[in-house]
């Protein structure tokens, strides 16, 4: 009975110290963690809206959800705004970032995050796809070809944007979110402040093509 205890005294001195260093090491790695999140975001939003220089983050309130983020020049005006696109690809999920100017182009996507066929799906990642997006009208992408042997991909890619785009601009239109919190990013001190700056709409008149 003795010998029982002196284990489970061991074995629970064991977990004590154990769950001492976990506390340890994610005090002391969480920070970096986080700052190395936050930087890796910085460089994809300025990827795709290459003129800014802080990005404000919109969310409902109470919510944790980004709806899209506000981008900003270095005088602070308006000059665009950036978001999150998914669709079903061939045999995933695409997610892309897009970003888009007041007058309905795209300014530039980046693909985050997908896993399709290796040398064919994969390719929609590839700058000679993601470069036709440049300056498109996110009504229709009418320069974008999909790539030969990738249209699934191409197309999720290209679906997921479009009907992102609208959705967005409807939010911006319509400006539901006044008192929502925005987290804005400056992405020439490479940190994140509270803002409170207001909602701008997004301009009419887009570009149409004829299909």
């Amino acid at each position: 009975m003795k010998e029982m205890a002196r284990y489970g005294f061991i074995l629970a001195f064991i977990c004590v110290v154990a769950a001492g260093l976990l506390a340890i090491v994610n005090t002391l790695t969480g920070p970096k963690i986080i700052a190395a999140a936050q930087s890796e975001e910085q460089a994809a939003l300025k990827e795709v809206m290459p003129l800014a220089a802080k990005f404000t983050a919109v969310k409902p309130p109470a919510a944790e959800e980004i709806l899209y983020y506000k981008a900003f020049d270095a005088q602070g005006k308006l000059i665009g705004f950036v978001f999150k696109a998914s669709g079903k690809g061939y045999s995933s999920v695409i997610e892309t970032l897009a970003g888009i100017f007041p007058d309905g182009k795209i300014s530039a996507i980046k693909i985050i995050s997908l896993n399709e066929t290796p040398g064919l799906g994969m390719r929609v990642a590839e700058d000679k796809f993601t470069a036709q997006f440049n300056r498109q009208s996110s009504l229709d992408l009418f320069g974008v070809q999909a790539i030969t042997g990738a249209t699934i991909s191409s197309r999720a890619v290209m679906n997921s944007v479009m009907k992102k785009a609208q959705e967005i601009k409807a939010l911006i239109k319509n400006d539901p979110f006044d008192g929502s919190t925005k987290l804005t990013i400056d992405t020439e001190q490479g940190r994140s402040v509270d803002s409170a700056q207001g909602h701008a709409e997004l301009t009419k008149g887009e570009s149409k093509h004829d299909k």
